[in-house]
């Protein structure tokens, strides 16, 4: 079993699928995720990351800023999901990450049903909800379900992120937002030391 230190180091970093969506254009976007390692004085265990995405071909602002906290839970890992009370507020940390060590606990939301399992299978780290469950959002009034999950296979220095988040109507069942064709591969383009905010 490898050490939470290993999962937080693969995860840490810049990651891209311009392969996938230039093979398949038609059903992929072109994406650009950042997983920024925050102060550890934010939780005082584990790892925390700042994430943010954008795509890249829209020329649009960075979107979808949320934090994931990393612990250990017995033989397996958990990942848990923060909101935060003013997204805006901290777009574009991604490119500017001095501006998160100002991230402070009460600029997070709780958000108790949006925590992942995950397990290690060799080469491949598998982050999945518990069965039947949706990761439950409100923001602005409004109320959004998503589906999350990840796999995140490390092979040498080669770190590949496949991300299944999508949004999901739980009154049918059906996929709102996000890939319908399976997960988004992103690759690691830059890996970021977790020991600079350390």
């Amino acid at each position: 079993m490898p050490t939470l230190n290993h999962l937080a180091a693969a995860l840490a970093g810049e990651f891209d699928n311009k392969a996938q969506s230039l093979a398949e254009p038609i059903w992929y976007l072109h994406l650009r995720v950042w997983n920024r390692p925050l102060l550890p004085s934010l939780f005082g265990e584990g790892y925390g990351f700042f994430i943010e995405q954008i795509s890249v071909a829209s020329g649009a602002p960075p979107y979808r800023q949320r934090i994931l906290h990393l612990t250990q839970r017995g033989d397996s890992f958990w990942g848990q999901y923060y909101g935060l009370t003013d997204p805006l507020a901290w777009r574009g940390c991604s490119s500017e990450p001095d501006r998160l060590t100002h991230l402070t606990h009460a600029d997070l939301v709780e958000l108790p049903t949006c925590g992942l399992r995950i397990s290690w299978d060799r080469p491949q780290y598998t982050a999945r909800m518990p069965a039947d469950s949706l990761c439950a959002i409100s923001y602005q009034g409004q109320t959004s379900y998503i589906a999350l999950g990840f796999d995140l296979s490390v092979v040498g220095d080669a770190v590949e992120l496949k991300v299944y988040d999508h949004g999901v109507d739980p009154s049918t069942g059906k996929t709102t937002w996000g890939p319908t064709m399976g997960p988004f591969h992103l690759k690691r383009q830059a890996g970021y030391d977790l020991t600079v905010t350390r």
